[in-house]
């Protein structure tokens, strides 16, 4: 499989992921998306009321018992799309102990469960959480302590009116608020820590659609000075062929003089305004451009960049098919820029790998491609610059010529970079 890289939407283009298969999971990554799925909710409320009804049987209480204890069960189901469900669940459960004086197991796990829920979306400030389950709790702590002066407790002498105020009879208000403070600040933990996962995912998003961007732009200013040269080339030619045709030829009409004089004064305008418009690109606003010493590559040269590359300790093979033709420059220089940034990935992402080099001529169309046999994209989950810069440039240089860019998986393996030059 393939995937075609677009530089006119760069942050698309560059966000696409390869098409290797991904690393296994861990189990934290299965659990958090096992946690996500809808489901997820309607099954572990299901569960913990059939455990509930299993209690109830084993331990019967009273009608107001089941009832808050079922409530508080099966209220969970419905805590994925209604978190506020979790209100519910907690007085549920706290009626139930309030009710009965003992709190059932499944009590236990769905009121934390509630709690939880509370915290973790946010439905109020963890500070009023805690402070009305603590008020909650109190009233239950109360309703029992006047049922245990109305009709005593097993181990408990009877209390007097002054008893009511002793501290060891409000330990059921501290165990419970401790406990709802620990449900809720795990659930809004568990919120705050995702909020910044999620925060820096999107930060880091954005630098890299930032990087991107930027060598798009630090790309197309190399593509625009080259241009520049190329065209400053063929028309600093014609103004001297012009200029030299009024000299070198004796037998010029006046009007055929007066247009070749005219042709030279256009061409050298028109060599201004290249120097002013894409001149600035060399070194900065405002300074002087700096002359090429050396001509631009074409694919006249691969056999020397192909011995480049094996000298780098890499090995290549040159494939030629249909009439080789020559080119226009632009043409020539982007295929041999392409086929540079590809043996340069193969030296950085497979070191060792065969790669093989294929030049396809066709009426109207050139097709370059650059495969190598190593381990392919996202090998041992990395995430090599093959889906990063390089490509970028590339992918400038085909749009620019109306050609485009795929890259990906080979056939064989490997990584393989296509590009179609229509001329």
């Amino acid at each position: 499989m393939t995937r075609t890289i677009t530089p006119d939407r760069p942050a698309a283009a560059t966000a696409a992921t390869a098409t290797a298969p991904p690393p296994a999971d861990g189990v934290r990554q299965r659990l958090r998306r096992w946690a996500a799925a809808p489901s997820y909710a309607w099954l572990t409320g299901a569960a913990l009321t059939l455990f509930a009804v299993v209690e109830l049987a084993v331990v019967p209480g009273s009608a107001v018992t089941a009832f808050g204890v079922l409530a508080c069960t099966a209220s969970l189901a419905l805590r994925a799309a209604w978190p506020a469900v979790g209100f519910l669940t907690v007085g549920a459960a706290l009626l139930s102990f309030a009710t009965d004086g003992n709190m059932a197991y499944a009590t236990i796990a769905g009121a934390l469960i509630g709690c939880y829920t509370l915290g973790r979306h946010r439905v109020q400030h963890p500070a009023v959480l805690v402070l009305a389950g603590s008020l909650t709790a109190l009233t239950v702590n109360l309703v029992h302590i006047d049922r245990w002066a109305r009709d005593g407790s097993p181990g408990l002498p009877a209390l007097q009116g002054t008893d009511r105020f002793s501290l060891g009879l409000y330990a059921e208000t501290l165990v419970l608020t401790v406990m709802i403070l620990g449900a809720v600040s795990t659930g809004d933990a568990v919120r705050a820590r995702e909020e910044s996962r999620h925060t820096r995912a999107a930060a880091q998003s954005r630098l890299l659609a930032m990087e991107r961007r930027q060598a798009a732009e630090a790309e197309r200013a190399a593509i625009a000075r080259e241009l520049h040269d190329m065209i400053a080339h063929s028309v600093s030619v014609i103004a001297v062929r012009a200029e030299s045709a009024t000299y070198t030829t004796p037998d010029l009409s006046p009007p055929a003089r007066d247009a070749f004089q005219e042709i030279a004064g256009t061409a050298r305008s028109s060599m201004a305004e290249l120097r002013r418009l894409l001149g600035v690109l060399r070194t900065g606003e405002g300074a002087e451009p700096v002359p090429l010493t050396a001509p631009q590559p074409s694919l006249a040269g691969l056999d020397d960049l192909l011995d480049q590359h094996r000298a780098a300790g890499g090995t290549a093979e040159l494939r030629v098919t249909g009439e080789r033709v020559p080119l226009p420059a632009s043409w020539e220089l982007s295929a041999y820029r392409i086929v540079q940034e590809a043996l340069t990935n193969a030296r950085r992402h497979a070191p060792g790998a065969r790669t093989v080099v294929e030049l396809n001529y066709r009426p109207g169309l050139l097709t370059v491609r650059a495969s190598d046999d190593g381990p392919g994209p996202g090998a041992s989950g990395d995430t090599p610059d093959r889906a990063g810069h390089g490509l970028v440039g590339m992918a400038e240089r085909a749009t620019l010529l109306g050609g485009r860019l795929t890259t990906g998986r080979g056939a064989a393996g490997g990584f393989l970079v296509e590009a179609e030059l229509p001329w």
